[in-house]
């Protein structure tokens, strides 16, 4: 188990700079707000894809 004192610095996923790991960071994993929101505008205007294959329940009805 973590201790206290255990300090984690992790990269942030927008901009790479280290960044602590802990609940004193209200933006973790990122390092600031504008990172944060930066990937979020990413996501909305899908940048970001998540790869599917796609399925029977992915077919219309009446099709396939």
């Amino acid at each position: 188990m973590a201790g206290a004192t255990d300090v984690r610095l992790v990269s942030c996923p927008q901009c790479g700079r280290l960044t602590l790991w802990n609940t004193s960071n209200a933006y973790r994993p990122f390092c600031s707000e504008r990172c944060k929101m930066v990937d979020l505008g990413q996501w909305a205007t899908e940048a970001y894809r998540i790869a599917a294959t796609e399925t029977d329940s992915d077919q219309p009805e009446g099709k396939g």
